[in-house]
């Protein structure tokens, strides 16, 4: 199970947001039959998803949606996440493949590019306008990029730890950390904690052998760090699309065109964007919706 825990150190001074998503980003590199690079983009883009929500969100019906635009060869990433725990998300060339980096690692900021911009969109439901904010594009490997976006455009000076671990039969380990300094934060504190992470393996190194907790009580070693969230929050890669919204959006056809569907096609097929799905109308199905629609 993929989940999400909240937490405290430093007396308070020092925010703490962590997700093991291992399970959420398997899911969707099977949905979307990604490569290795698009996988790791998608990733962590979809952990970071779930982590701003709970920096940004206050009710359980408003959702955040990330774009992240940077003209690299990937095409862009799309997100969308709430406080309910629930994500989607695809990339716009799931297959795409580009050179390892000179370490080794997967080159997620060449796929991403760094000529574009990384964009939030705040969704207050059941009323209120959209809120956009962005900032430009720092490095394309994604927790730089959510560190810049929460100092610049919401005044929050974070630590961001992003990561996916890839072997041949799919994602083995996945998650992400928000450290959040809060107003008047301790300096020494701050720089204890910079310390820390500065001298820990990387986060899906350390997946591998330790739980979560354990691994926030080595980051936040000195800290008096405090687990806030007494059952782990449930996080899944779900989408909402259904066979009742693609007949509503064959609506916006005219009468003309759904019977070319029939004629030429023998039906009609939809692609969920967000989760690939593949959805199929009948001819019988829509010729009801001809014979119901005014257009």
């Amino acid at each position: 199970m993929s989940f999400l825990v909240r937490g405290l150190a430093a007396r308070g001074d020092i925010r703490v947001i962590a997700a093991d998503t291992s399970q959420l980003v398997e899911t969707a590199r099977n949905k979307h039959d990604a490569s290795p690079t698009a996988t790791a983009a998608l990733g962590r883009s979809l952990t970071a998803g779930a982590l701003l929500s709970h920096v940004l969100l206050k009710t359980p019906q408003d959702r955040i949606t990330l774009r992240i635009n940077g003209g690299g060869p990937l095409g862009g990433i799309t997100v969308e996440a709430g406080l309910d725990g629930v994500l989607r998300g695809f990339v716009r060339h799931p297959d795409i493949a580009v050179p390892l980096r000179e370490d080794g690692k997967l080159n997620v900021g060449e796929a991403v590019g760094r000529a574009g911009d990384f964009q939030v969109i705040r969704s207050h439901a059941p009323k209120g306008d959209p809120y956009t904010s962005s900032v430009p594009i720092l490095t394309g490997e994604i927790a730089e990029d959510v560190s810049v976006f929460l100092a610049n455009s919401e005044q929050i000076n974070s630590a961001v730890l992003l990561g996916v671990y890839l072997e041949t039969e799919g994602v083995f380990q996945a998650g992400g950390i928000i450290f959040q300094a809060l107003p008047d934060a301790d300096p020494a504190a701050l720089d204890l904690l910079e310390a820390n992470i500065q001298a820990h393996e990387s986060l899906t190194d350390a997946m591998k052998s330790k739980a979560l907790e354990d691994i926030l009580r080595d980051l936040c070693w000195g800290l008096d760090f405090q687990l806030m969230t007494p059952e782990p929050f449930p996080l899944e890669f779900r989408c909402s699309c259904n066979e009742d919204r693609i007949m509503y959006a064959l609506t916006f056809f005219s009468r003309e065109e759904r019977q070319a569907m029939i004629e030429e096609d023998g039906g009609a097929e939809a692609i969920c964007q967000w989760c690939n799905t593949r959805y199929w109308i009948t001819p019988e199905q829509l010729r009801e919706l001809n014979a119901q629609s005014l257009n």
